[in-house]
C-alpha cells in the first residue's frame, strides 16, 4: 500500500526514457552572449551581421582566423616581443609595411621594452577620446573570444588548416592585450618601427662625430630615405558632383601595400542594424574598415609625405654619455634592462638582456632604416620623438567612426576630433558630391619657424636630400611642446596641416598635399609634411593627366566626367608615362631591333602589349645608370621643371650617352630570361599561386604607371613575384540608397597556399575582372551563391554554442549544438515554418549533436533546449 502513490511518477519515468520527447525540456530563454550571420558570398568574401558590437568582433575574428590564421598569429608574436622565442634570435624578418628589416633579437628588444613599461595598458586606461570608445572595447573584446573559439573549434594548433603552422607552438589562444597590441604595432609601423635596429641596437661611445655623419648623409642619393621604405604607396582618386557625370560622388581608391605579410589587407562587410554598415578592407588583425564605403560615403587612404618623428640631437654632459644639457640643466637618460627569452641553437630556451635607453625626446637611437647616421659619440647622442608613441585610442577611435560616417563633413570632423591617423592622407567622397583631401593626423609639433630655427648641422644634409630635420634638443624651445589646437601634447595643431574641399576633384599618388587640385595647390605648410612647388612623381603627373583628359573627353573614352566604368577603365588603363615621355625621342634615328619593338609598342603594360618588358627592363637599367631617374623626379629631361606648369613638367628625353647602353642592358636581361626582345608581361610577369601561373598586369610607380605592380626580378625566369602593388583596388558609386560598389582584392583572402581564396582573385585581377560585393540588404538576399551560417554562443552562461547553416532548395539546413566542455546532453528541438506549423520535433543526446530538419522555402524558426538553456532562433531556406 506504501508504494502506490509512487507508481504514477515512476511510470512517467520510464515513458520519458522509452520515448521521444515532442517539445523541448521547459527552460528560461537564454540571450546568446555573441549573435551572429557571417555570410560568404562570391570570392569568399565574409558580410558579418551581428545582433551587437561584441557579436561583430566576434564574427570578424572566426572570418579571418579561418582564412589567415598562420599570418596573423605571426603578428601577435611580433608584437609581444617573442619572435627569439620561436624563430631563433640572429634570423631577420621583412617588415613589409614600411620596407625595413629587423633581426628577431632588435625586435623583440623594441616590443618587449614596451610591454615593460605597461604603455598599451596606459594608453588603453584613458577615457575616450585619448582612449577607445566603449563600443570599440566591446567589439575587440568580442573579436578575441571569436579568435579562440575558431581556435579550439580547428582542435588548437594541430588542426589549423594550413600546413604553415599546422602544429606551431606559436599558434595560441590571444588575449585582449594581445590584440591592442597588434593595433599599437600597426600605428609605429611609420615612425618608431623604421628605427627598430637602431633603437635595440644603441649603445654609449659608438664612435664617429658628427661631421662624420653629416658626411654620410651628403653622400646619400636625393630621396634615399623614400626609398628604402619600400616604395609603398597607394592612388586615389574622390570626385565630386562637378566631375561626375550624374552628380553624386565617386571613389577610386588603390593601396599599394604587400602581398605577403601581415600588413596586407583583409576584405569584409560588418553590420550592426540600425547603428554600423561598412564594407571594404582592413589590416590583418583590426576588425574595423580601414578604407572602404558606408551608405552615404567612401574613403580611401595613401601614404603620407609628412615625417611622423622627428630626430633630436642631444648635447652630452662631458665624461657623461648617458647625460644630456637641456638649456644648461643637466637631463639624465632612462635606462630600461630588457630580457627576452630567446631559442638557442641547441633548442633550449635562454635568455637575453640590454639596456635600451631614452630621454624627454624619445629613445636613444644610431640608425634608421639601416642607414647609419646617428652616432652616440662622447659629445652627442640622438633620440627619436615619436608622434605615434601615444596614438592607440585616438587611431582606433577614428577608424571605428569613420565606419559609421555618412558625409565628407563628418569625415573632417572626425579628423580633427581625433587626429588619430598615423601615417596616412585621407581622401573620401560622398553621395551629395562632396570631395574631400586632408593630411591631418598625428605629427610631430615641429611647425616651419621651428624647422628652420632649430635645425643642426646634420640636418642640414638630412634635410637638404631625405627632407628629414634633426633638431636641437639643448634647447627647450625646440621641444614638440603643445600647440593650442591640437588634440594631445606633441602634435602640429589641425589648423597647421593641410585640407582641402572640392566639388570636383582631389587626388593622391603619394606626392605631398600641395598639388592635390592643380587649381588649388596647397601651400604655406611646413616642410615636416612635405613639399611645395617641386616637381612630381611622373605616377602623381599621369594620376592627373587622367582625370584632365576624362574631364575634356580627350582620352579615347565616350563623352566627358565620370562615371563608375570609365573610372574602372582608367584606373586599370596601365599608361606608362614614362614612354609617354620619352619612347619618341629614344627610338628617334635608332635602327636597332630593340628600338623597333619600342617603336611599335602602344605604351601600356597590359598583359599582350608586345614591348612592355623591354621597356620595364630599359627604366629599371636607366635608374641604375649616372642619370638615374631618382624616383622620377630629376630624370634626363629636356625640359625643365616649371611650378607653373607642374602637371606638365619636366618633359623631353635629353641626349644621354647611356640611353642606348640601358636599352642594350634590357635586350639582354631579356635574352637571359628566355624571354623574345618583344616580350609580353603574358610572358615574362607572373606569380605562381597553387601551382598555377598567373599573369600580372601593371608595373612600377617610378616608370610612371598608375596601376603598381613592383616585381621581382630572376636573371632566368623574368618577373616571377610581386612584393607589394596593387592590393584592395575599390571603385564606388555613391548613387542615393545604395552605393554600387566595385571590388578587387588581388591576392585573394587567404593566406593559406593551399586554399582556393589564395588565387581566386589574383585570377580575376589578371583578367581585369572586378567583384560586385553584395552590400545592401536587399543585394545580399537575392545572393544565390551566398553561405549563410549563424552561431549563437552562450558562453560563459553556459558552454553551449548553436550554429545554423542555411540552405537552398531542397538541401536540408543544419543546426549543430555543442557542449563545449565535452559533456554529453539531452538535445531537445522543435522546428516550425513561416506558418507557425510544426514541422521537426525531437530528443537527441549528445556533446556535438547535428539536426538536419526538412523545410521549406522561406522563413523558418528554431527553439532549442540543452540543459535548461533555451535558444530561440529564426533562419531562412532560399
Amino acid at each position: 500500500m506504501p508504494l502506490r502513490p509512487a507508481l504514477p511518477a515512476l511510470l512517467a519515468a520510464a515513458l520519458a526514457l522509452a520515448l521521444p520527447a515532442t517539445a523541448p525540456a521547459a527552460g528560461k530563454v537564454t540571450t546568446p552572449t555573441y549573435d551572429v550571420t557571417v555570410t560568404r558570398t562570391a570570392y569568399g568574401i565574409p558580410h558579418v551581421r551581428a545582433a551587437d558590437y561584441a557579436s561583430l568582433g566576434y564574427g570578424y575574428a572566426k572570418a579571418l582566423a579561418e582564412d589567415t590564421v598562420c599570418t596573423v598569429a605571426e603578428a601577435y608574436v611580433t608584437a609581444n616581443g617573442e619572435r627569439s622565442r620561436y624563430f631563433g634570435p640572429n634570423e631577420k624578418y621583412a617588415i613589409r609595411g614600411n620596407g625595413s628589416t629587423a633581426t628577431n633579437l632588435a625586435s623583440d628588444l623594441f616590443y618587449q621594452r614596451i610591454r615593460d613599461r605597461r604603455t598599451v595598458e596606459r594608453l588603453l586606461a584613458q577615457p575616450a577620446p585619448l582612449g577607445p570608445k566603449p563600443e570599440l572595447r566591446e567589439a575587440m573584446h568580442g573579436y578575441v573570444d571569436g579568435w579562440n573559439a575558431w581556435l579550439r573549434d580547428v582542435g588548437g594548433s594541430d588542426g589549423v588548416p594550413d600546413p604553415t603552422c599546422r602544429g606551431k607552438e606559436w599558434v595560441k589562444p590571444i588575449t585582449e592585450m594581445d590584440a591592442y597590441r597588434r593595433f599599437y604595432q600597426l600605428s609605429l609601423l611609420a615612425s618608431g618601427g623604421v628605427a627598430i635596429d637602431g633603437i635595440a641596437g644603441a649603445k654609449p661611445l659608438t664612435g664617429g662625430t658628427e661631421a662624420d655623419a653629416a658626411a654620410r648623409a651628403r653622400a646619400l642619393p636625393p630621396g634615399e630615405l623614400d626609398r628604402r621604405l619600400g616604395g609603398l604607396g597607394s592612388n586615389a582618386y574622390a570626385i565630386g558632383r562637378d566631375a561626375s557625370r550624374d552628380g553624386h560622388g565617386l571613389l577610386y581608391g588603390n593601396p599599394h601595400f604587400p602581398w605577403q605579410g601581415p600588413e596586407r589587407f583583409y576584405q569584409a562587410h560588418l553590420t550592426v542594424p540600425g547603428k554600423v554598415d561598412a564594407m571594404g578592407g582592413s589590416l590583418l588583425g583590426v576588425p574595423i574598415v580601414l578604407i572602404g564605403t558606408t551608405h552615404g560615403m567612401a574613403w580611401s587612404h595613401t601614404v603620407s609625405t609628412a615625417r611622423r618623428f622627428a630626430p633630436y640631437q642631444l648635447t652630452l654632459v662631458p665624461g657623461q654619455p648617458t647625460s644630456y644639457l637641456v638649456d644648461g640643466q643637466v637631463r639624465r637618460m632612462t635606462s630600461d634592462r630588457v630580457t627576452v627569452k630567446v631559442r638557442e641553437r641547441s633548442g633550449r630556451i635562454g635568455s637575453r638582456t640590454r639596456t635600451l635607453y631614452s630621454s624627454e625626446y624619445g629613445p636613444i637611437f644610431t640608425s634608421i632604416l639601416g642607414l647609419p647616421l646617428f652616432p652616440w659619440t662622447p659629445v652627442t647622442a640622438y633620440a627619436l620623438y615619436d608622434a605615434n608613441a601615444d596614438n592607440l585610442g585616438r587611431l582606433m577611435n577614428h577608424f571605428w567612426d569613420m565606419n559609421h560616417a555618412q558625409s565628407t563633413g563628418e569625415v573632417e570632423g572626425i579628423l580633427k576630433r581625433y587626429q588619430g591617423i598615423p601615417w596616412v592622407n585621407t581622401i573620401a567622397a560622398d553621395t551629395a558630391g562632396n570631395a574631400l583631401y586632408a593630411d591631418i593626423g598625428s605629427m610631430p609639433n615641429v611647425d616651419e619657424a621651428k624647422y628652420r630655427a632649430c635645425g643642426v648641422l646634420l640636418g642640414q644634409a638630412t634635410d637638404l636630400l631625405q627632407r628629414l630635420p634633426v633638431l636641437d634638443g639643448s634647447r627647450a624651445g625646440c621641444a614638440p611642446g603643445r600647440a593650442a589646437d591640437a588634440v594631445a601634447p606633441g602634435l602640429l595643431g589641425v589648423g597647421d596641416q593641410p585640407l582641402l574641399k572640392r566639388t570636383d576633384h582631389v587626388s593622391n599618388m603619394n606626392d605631398s598635399y600641395w598639388l592635390t587640385n592643380p587649381k588649388q595647390p596647397l601651400e604655406g605648410f611646413s616642410r615636416i609634411i612635405g613639399d611645395e612647388r617641386t616637381a612630381r612623381s611622373l605616377r602623381t603627373r599621369i594620376g592627373i593627366k587622367q582625370i584632365e583628359e576624362r574631364l575634356a573627353g580627350t582620352d579615347g573614352l565616350p563623352g566627358k566626367g565620370f562615371d563608375l566604368q570609365n573610372l574602372m577603365e582608367v584606373g586599370m588603363g596601365n599608361r606608362v608615362y614614362s614612354a609617354e615621355l620619352w619612347r619618341d625621342g629614344l627610338v628617334a634615328g635608332c635602327s636597332s631591333a630593340a628600338c623597333g619593338v619600342l617603336r611599335g609598342w602602344n605604351m601600356r603594360n597590359d598583359l599582350d602589349a608586345k614591348g612592355a618588358m623591354l621597356w620595364q627592363r630599359f627604366i629599371v637599367r636607366l635608374n641604375a645608370g649616372p642619370t638615374g631617374l631618382a624616383l622620377g623626379l630629376l630624370g634626363p629631361f629636356t625640359k625643365g621643371f616649371d611650378a607653373r606648369d607642374p602637371v606638365n613638367t619636366p618633359s623631353g628625353l635629353a641626349p644621354l650617352p647611356n640611353a642606348q647602353s640601358a636599352l642594350q642592358q634590357a635586350a639582354d636581361d631579356l635574352r637571359g630570361a628566355g624571354l623574345p626582345l618583344d616580350a609580353t608581361l603574358r610572358q615574362g610577369q607572373s606569380v605562381t599561386r597553387r601551382g598555377q601561373r598567373i599573369p600580372i598586369h601593371g608595373g612600377p610607380g617610378n616608370s610612371g604607371i598608375f596601376n603598381v605592380i613592383t616585381p621581382t626580378w630572376s636573371a632566368k625566369r623574368g618577373y616571377t613575384e610581386v612584393v607589394h602593388g596593387s592590393s584592395f583596388v575599390q571603385a564606388v558609386h555613391l548613387k542615393p540608397g545604395c552605393p554600387d560598389v566595385r571590388t578587387i582584392l588581388t591576392f585573394g583572402e587567404s593566406t593559406n597556399p593551399e586554399s582556393p581564396r589564395t588565387s581566386d582573385q589574383t585570377e580575376l585581377y589578371s583578367r581585369k575582372g572586378w567583384v560586385k560585393p553584395p552590400f545592401c540588404p536587399g543585394e545580399l538576399d537575392a545572393d544565390r551563391d551566398a553561405q549563410r551560417q549563424r552561431i549563437l554562443d552562450l558562453r560563459p552562461t553556459a558552454p553551449v554554442v548553436v550554429t545554423v547553416r542555411e540552405a537552398r532548395g531542397s538541401a536540408r539546413p543544419r543546426i549543430r549544438v555543442e557542449r563545449t566542455d565535452g559533456a554529453r546532453a539531452a538535445v531537445g528541438y522543435r522546428v516550425r515554418d513561416g506558418r507557425g506549423r510544426l514541422r521537426a520535433r525531437g530528443l537527441r543526446r549528445g556533446a556535438d549533436v547535428v539536426i538536419a530538419p526538412r523545410v521549406r522555402r522561406g522563413t523558418w524558426s528554431a527553439v532549442v533546449s540543452v540543459r535548461g538553456r533555451t535558444v530561440r532562433l529564426t533562419a531562412r531556406q532560399r
